[in-house]
């Protein structure tokens, strides 16, 4: 089997576990946007995807997404790129440059360095997600013997400060479930802070959540977008 059949085969099978969780939960498949994360896989991967129909494709290190980004819109392949991953301040004129949507917002001061970055590489607000930290034994802030995010009780005063930027766009909440947690129970706490925020900022609407271990429980709980990178595209080579 080639590559192209290979990433075919796997994304109906994701496709599958979608439409069935959706209708486990009365939901429409519509409704759940499927990004794919290609973090070490190749250029090449991004261009078979784009051409089996998947147009979202997420990265989590601006070192290789950069790179992939520039190879594969030389390839005239047009996918929308999100980048899923911690984020430092000194890398956020880079990544505002090519991504669309940044779902890692987990503090002040990387708003900040977005929205100067976007005014000045953008010709249009960056779409920004707050991170939610769904672990309840983590810190108050984000910290990297964590997965990263702000507590839920933080997410109201991260999420008016980004609304009064005109270079940034609110867009609704990203979180991960936390190690060793239930991943439906972590999920039911972040649909709670995600419909508070809606209160508050009626387009955030987007809620990422849910990987290709746990993307029926994300689904059930109201996630929007899943972020899937092994079920599509088998088990990552470790990073050297």
């Amino acid at each position: 089997m080639n590559r192209r059949d290979e990433i075919a085969a796997n994304l109906a099978a994701v496709r599958q576990r979608i439409a069935a969780a959706c209708a486990a939960v009365q939901r429409h498949p519509d409704e759940i946007t499927l990004i794919a994360v290609t973090k070490t896989y190749p250029a090449s991967d991004v261009v078979h995807l784009a051409a089996l129909g998947v147009r979202e494709v997420g990265e989590n290190r601006d070192q290789e997404a950069a790179g992939k980004a520039a190879e594969v819109r030389a390839a005239g392949a047009d996918v929308r790129w999100h980048f899923v991953g911690q984020l430092q301040r000194n890398k956020a004129r880079s990544v505002a440059s090519y991504a669309d949507l940044v779902h890692s917002v987990d503090r002040p001061a990387l708003a900040a360095a977005l929205a100067e970055a976007a005014a000045k590489v953008r010709d249009r607000p960056l779409d920004v997600l707050i991170q939610v930290n769904l672990d309840p034994t983590a810190p108050e802030v984000s910290d990297p013997l964590h997965r990263g995010g702000v507590s839920p009780g933080s997410v109201a005063a991260l999420a008016e400060l980004i609304g009064k930027d005109e270079a940034l766009r609110l867009r609704g909440v990203m979180a991960v479930a936390p190690v060793n947690d239930d991943a439906g129970a972590a999920f039911a706490r972040l649909a709670a802070v995600a419909a508070g925020l809606r209160a508050d900022h009626p387009n955030a609407t987007v809620v990422s959540a849910g990987m290709s271990g746990d993307l029926e429980e994300a689904i059930a709980h109201g996630a929007t977008h899943v972020r899937v990178g092994t079920a599509l595209l088998g088990k990552r080579a470790l990073l050297g």
